[in-house]
């Protein structure tokens, strides 16, 4: 019988993780399904690329993953039952099956935080995702020239779209609300170069800002401020998907599933979590951030983890650490400032048209890693060890 993997969640962990099982185990020991919402990998990276009208490269799983065992599933998760092992699904049609496993892989990620701010969910756009990013595209399509755009939000995302927006629209009145200083994060000549490229763009930044509500055409600040907004751009951080916090799994007060160095649950052994729904340390004991960054290296520890488990090997170590951060400020200038391997910024930063040259090979890839997830080299196969892969078969239903 076939060791049954389930990968819930295909975006840049969760099709990483499943495409490396792929190439790590034989097909004839183990059955693995990539359950995802949509049938083509959406480069979340570049969803403020898509919000500002721009083409990207359809990328349907069923070409990415063809010939490689892995069968993807569309349909949505709705609910997961750790003591059963079992998930059940709804698919496109509304059709309801439950699917079981003897192994998996929790990747669902993300999505906005909209932090309980009166009016957010009703008035702020999103591009945590592509029918978000669609969305806000279809309504920057139709602002007349002039009109007030606000982005809340002075992280990575925030920054991004602030300045794709403002350089695809130079005929908007763009701002950015930050809840600190500009990039206060960032080294003295990362900051000093975001802020020049903000000032070149024509970006009203509103510093220190706590937006405390969204109406239809403003947005309201901490100290009473009212701040004219055609369009809202939320981009104030990320809540995980639900479906965690309502099962038995060890979860952290926000939804996270509290993993060790192998990805896996601390409390369900036959469970692996990677990417934003997964609490993982790295260097010092620090949580890594939700990210791209941190995601794909953990799908890599969590797939190896898993196959060296099932065939009776030893599990490599995958190195959970940062080397930089790398911005995108509209399509000509950028940013990658070096950070130490717990994620703090140092002096060095490469700015300008380089960065951008340099950012764009980054998000080229990590979508070529996500259907190249040993890079291309050669790997061996191994079989299943019976005495391993039965330790979480034991019971089925």
């Amino acid at each position: 019988m076939q060791h049954r993997i389930i990968v819930l969640g295909a975006g840049y962990a969760g099709a990483t993780a499943a495409g490396r099982l792929a190439k790590r185990l034989r097909r004839e020991d183990v059955a693995i399904t990539l359950v995802n919402a949509e049938p083509d990998f959406v480069e979340r990276v570049r969803m403020h690329q898509l919000a500002t009208g721009q083409h990207l490269r359809p990328r349907p799983f069923g070409e990415m993953l063809a010939g490689t065992g892995v069968e993807p599933k569309l349909a949505e998760v709705t609910g997961i039952d750790v003591d059963r092992r079992t998930v059940a699904v709804t698919d496109a049609a509304g059709a309801r099956q439950e699917l079981a496993y003897d192994t998996l892989v929790y990747a669902l990620g993300s999505g906005w935080n909209t932090h309980g701010v009166p009016g957010t969910a009703e008035h702020a756009h999103d591009i945590s995702g592509r029918p978000g990013a669609l969305r806000l595209r279809e309504r920057l399509a139709r602002l007349e020239s002039g009109r007030p755009v606000v982005v809340v939000g002075g992280g990575l995302t925030g920054l991004e779209a602030a300045t794709e927006i403002a350089e695809a629209r130079p005929d908007l009145d763009v701002a950015l609300a930050a809840r600190g200083t500009l990039g206060d994060w960032l080294s003295p000549k990362g900051r000093l170069h975001l802020r020049r490229v903000a000032d070149r763009l024509g970006i009203t930044v509103h510093e220190n800002t706590d937006v405390t509500g969204v109406g239809t055409d403003h947005v309201t600040t901490a100290d009473g401020t009212s701040i004219p907004a055609e369009v809202t751009v939320w981009t104030a951080g990320f809540a995980v998907h639900p479906v965690a916090q309502a099962t038995a799994l060890e979860v952290t007060g926000t939804g996270r599933i509290v993993v060790d160095g192998a990805m896996r649950s601390v409390s369900h052994p036959d469970v692996y979590a990677v990417g934003d729904a997964a609490l993982a340390t790295g260097p010092g004991d620090k949580p890594l951030r939700m990210s791209c960054a941190s995601g794909i290296p953990m799908a890599w520890q969590a797939a190896d983890s898993i196959a060296a488990r099932l065939t009776g090997t030893k599990p490599p170590r995958t190195p959970l650490r940062y080397f930089n951060q790398c911005i995108s400020l509209g399509r000509r200038e950028g940013l990658i400032q070096y950070v130490t391997a717990d994620d703090r910024a140092v002096r060095a930063a490469l700015t300008g048209r380089l960065a951008a040259l340099y950012k764009e090979l980054v998000c080229k890839g990590a979508a070529w890693g996500v259907a190249n997830p040993t890079f291309g080299m050669p790997t061996r196969r191994r079989p299943l060890v019976r005495g391993n892969a039965q330790e979480t078969s034991a019971v089925r239903a």
